[in-house]
C-alpha cells in the first residue's frame, strides 16, 4: 500500500528566510555559495549570448538575468548610471567566462570575401554605400570597434546618422581674427555656463534721437507667391559705424553718462552668443572707468549668416593648396551657393528690401527726429535711407547703490501710420528679410520649396527657418526690443532664378511683435543681460588697455585675449597699400 513520508525540514532558528547556513548538511553541495537575490520582475535572459560582447570582447556571462545582463557593466554590477541593481553584486558567482579557447583559436579561411550587390561596406563615418549614394538599411560600425550591427541607430554600438553624413568632412572653421602669439589668453567661458546666467533689467531711459523715418508701405503685406514683387536695387546711405567712431556716444562718454557704451548690433551677439555656431569678436577698450564694445571693420558683424544653425551649413570651398602647383594654377571658381556668396547675397537682400518697402515721396511724409543723422556729412550727395538712432540707457545694476549703467544705440528702420506719434516711440517697425537660394543645393538645411508651401503651409516653412538660423532671428529680435519697436515686419525674398543670385523676387512678409517673436523662439533676455553683466565685470577687474572676445570657430567656447593697443589700427592702411600694389602691378 502506497505510504508518504514527511522530507526533513530544516527550520532557521535565526527568524530569516530560507535555510540557515549553522544546521545544512556537509554534503550540501551549495553551501558556500553566497545567495543572491532575485527579483520576481527581472527576467532570465539567453543562456549563452554569443552576441553581446563585453568591454574585452572575450568574455561571455552566462546565466545572468537578462536585466542585469544589459544594464551593469564594470565590477560590482552597476548600471550605467551608477546605481546597483537589484541583485547584482553577487551575481558573479554563477558567470561563466569562456577564455580558454582563444589560443587554439586560428582562421581557416582567409580569402577576401566579394562584395554583395549595391556596394560594400565603408569605414569611417557612416554606413554602406549603394550604387546611388544612398545609406543601405541599419550597417553602421560600432563607434568602439563592435560588430556591424542592422536593425537602426539603437543598436548596440551604433549612432544615429543623417542625411549623406559619410561624405562629411571634419570642417574646421577658421578663427574670424588671427589669434596672435604675442597674445595672452586671460579666460575662458564655455557657453552652458553662460546659459544659467540671469540679470532682469528694467525699462530703459531715453536719452537721444537721430534720423528721419518714412512710412512703411503695408501694401507688401498683401504679397503672396502669386502676387510676387522684384526686389528692386536702390542706391540709399545708410551707416553702421561701431562704437568708438560714433560722434554722439563719445559726447555722451565725456559726460560719464554710463559705464558701458556698445551698439544693439555687437550687444545682440553677445547676448545669443550661446546659440551662435560661426566664429565672431568683439574689441573691448578699456578707458578710465568706461568700457567700449567694438567691432571690426570689414568683420563678421558686417554681413548676415545664412543657416548658420542648420544640421549641414553652407561651407566655402577649400582654399588650394600652395604646395601644389596644379591647385594653384586651377583654382576652384566661387559658388553661388557657398557660405561666403550666401551671407554676401543676405546682406544685399536686407538692405535693398529695408529700402524699398518705405513710402519716400507720397504722404504720409517722413518723420524727422529731434537731431539729424549725425553720420552724414555736408559733402554727402546721395539720399540717406530711413533709418532711426535712439540711444537708450539700461540698467544693470544689481542693487539700488550700484551704479553700472550701459548706452546702448539701437536702430529703427521705418513707422506704420497710424499708430501714434513715432518721435515718441509709438508705431516704430524694424525691417528684416530671409532669403531662399536652391532647395536642392548643399547647406538649404531641408527647407521646403518656398513657392509652393509658404503660402499653404507657412508654419512648416517659418519652423524650418527657426531651426536652420536660429542665431539669426534671435539676434533680430533682440535688436528689436532694445530699440523698443512695436512691430517686426520679416520679408520672404526667393531668387528669380536658382541659379542666378542677381535678381530675386518678393514672396511674402509677415509681421510680429518682438516680445512674442522671443517667446516662440525661447529667447530669454532675462540671460542675455547676465551674460552682459558677467563679461563687463570680468572686464571691469582688468586694467586699463584693450581686449579682444572671440569665438571659437569649431567649439562653444568663448576666450578673452589681451591684445597690443595698436592691434586692428593698422588694418585700413594694410588694405590700401594691397589695392596700390595690385593696381601698380
Amino acid at each position: 500500500m502506497p505510504s508518504f513520508t514527511l522530507p526533513p525540514i530544516h527550520d532557521n532558528p535565526d527568524g530569516g528566510w530560507g535555510p540557515s547556513t549553522s544546521n545544512l548538511p556537509d554534503q550540501f553541495k551549495f553551501k558556500d555559495i553566497p545567495y543572491a537575490p532575485y527579483s520576481k520582475s527581472d527576467k532570465l535572459g539567453r543562456f549563452a549570448d554569443w552576441n553581446d560582447l563585453s568591454s574585452d570582447n572575450r568574455q561571455t556571462a552566462v546565466g545572468l538575468p537578462s536585466t542585469q545582463s544589459a544594464r551593469t557593466s564594470g565590477p560590482g554590477g552597476r548600471r550605467r548610471d551608477g546605481n546597483q541593481a537589484f541583485g547584482s553584486g553577487t551575481a558573479s558567482a554563477f558567470a561563466y567566462f569562456h577564455v580558454e579557447d582563444e589560443a587554439s583559436f586560428s582562421l581557416v579561411d582567409n580569402k577576401t570575401t566579394a562584395p554583395r550587390r549595391g556596394g560594400a561596406f565603408t569605414r569611417g563615418r557612416g554606413a554602406a554605400r549603394t550604387g546611388g549614394n544612398y545609406p543601405t538599411r541599419g550597417a553602421v560600425r560600432g563607434a568602439r570597434g563592435g560588430a556591424i550591427t542592422r536593425g537602426g541607430a539603437n543598436q548596440r554600438g551604433g549612432g544615429r546618422r543623417g542625411w549623406r553624413d559619410w561624405e562629411k568632412n571634419n570642417r574646421n572653421r577658421e578663427s574670424s581674427v588671427v589669434i596672435s602669439p604675442q597674445w595672452s589668453m586671460l579666460e575662458e567661458i564655455e557657453f552652458h555656463r553662460l546659459a544659467k546666467l540671469r540679470l532682469e533689467v528694467d525699462e530703459p531711459e531715453e536719452l537721444e534721437n537721430y534720423g528721419r523715418l518714412f512710412a512703411y508701405d503695408k501694401s507688401y503685406d498683401r504679397v503672396t507667391t502669386k502676387t510676387e514683387r522684384p526686389l528692386q536695387p536702390l542706391d540709399r546711405m545708410k551707416y553702421n559705424p561701431t562704437t568708438s567712431d560714433d560722434p554722439v556716444i563719445q559726447q555722451l562718454a565725456s559726460k560719464n553718462v554710463a559705464t558701458v557704451y556698445t551698439t544693439d548690433v555687437i550687444l545682440s551677439a553677445l547676448m545669443c552668443a550661446p546659440r551662435s555656431v560661426n566664429p565672431w569678436d568683439i574689441v573691448i577698450i578699456r578707458e578710465g572707468n568706461n568700457l567700449f564694445l567694438d567691432k571690426r571693420d570689414g568683420g563678421p558683424f558686417d554681413t548676415i549668416t545664412v543657416n548658420e544653425n542648420a544640421a549641414d551649413p553652407p561651407q566655402d570651398p577649400t582654399p588650394p593648396n600652395p604646395n601644389n602647383p596644379a591647385e594653384k594654377a586651377t583654382p576652384e571658381p566661387p559658388s553661388i551657393n557657398s557660405a561666403t556668396s550666401l551671407s554676401l547675397e543676405a546682406t544685399y537682400i536686407n538692405q535693398n528690401f529695408g529700402f524699398q518697402t518705405v513710402i519716400e515721396n507720397s504722404p504720409p511724409p517722413g518723420v524727422d527726429f529731434a537731431h539729424p543723422n549725425p553720420f552724414y556729412g555736408p559733402d554727402e550727395t546721395e539720399p540717406l535711407a530711413s533709418c532711426g538712432y535712439r540711444y537708450r540707457l539700461f540698467d544693470l545694476g544689481i542693487t539700488e547703490d550700484e551704479d553700472l549703467k550701459i548706452c546702448v544705440r539701437t536702430e529703427v528702420d521705418a513707422y506704420s501710420p497710424g499708430q501714434g506719434n513715432p518721435r515718441e516711440g509709438h508705431g516704430l517697425v524694424t525691417v528684416r528679410a530671409l532669403n531662399e537660394f536652391d532647395p536642392r543645393a548643399q547647406g538649404a538645411g531641408g527647407a521646403p520649396d518656398w513657392r509652393s508651401k509658404l503660402d499653404s503651409q507657412r508654419g512648416a516653412v517659418v519652423a524650418t527657418e527657426m531651426k536652420n538660423n536660429s542665431c539669426k532671428l534671435a539676434k533680430w529680435t533682440v535688436q528689436s526690443v532694445l530699440a523698443g519697436a512695436d512691430l517686426m515686419k520679416i520679408g520672404y525674398i526667393s531668387r528669380a532664378n536658382p541659379r542666378d543670385n542677381t535678381r530675386h523676387v518678393i514672396l511674402s512678409t509677415t509681421s510680429i511683435r518682438p516680445t512674442d517673436f522671443a517667446a516662440q523662439l525661447n529667447v530669454s533676455l532675462a540671460n542675455g543681460w547676465g551674460i552682459v553683466r558677467t563679461v563687463t565685470d570680468l572686464c571691469m577687474k582688468l586694467p586699463e588697455g584693450k581686449y579682444v572676445l572671440v569665438k571659437d570657430p569649431n567649439r562653444p567656447v568663448i576666450r578673452l585675449y589681451s591684445v597690443p593697443p595698436e592691434a586692428f589700427t593698422n588694418e585700413d592702411g594694410v588694405e590700401e597699400e594691397e589695392e596700390e600694389q595690385d593696381s601698380a602691378a
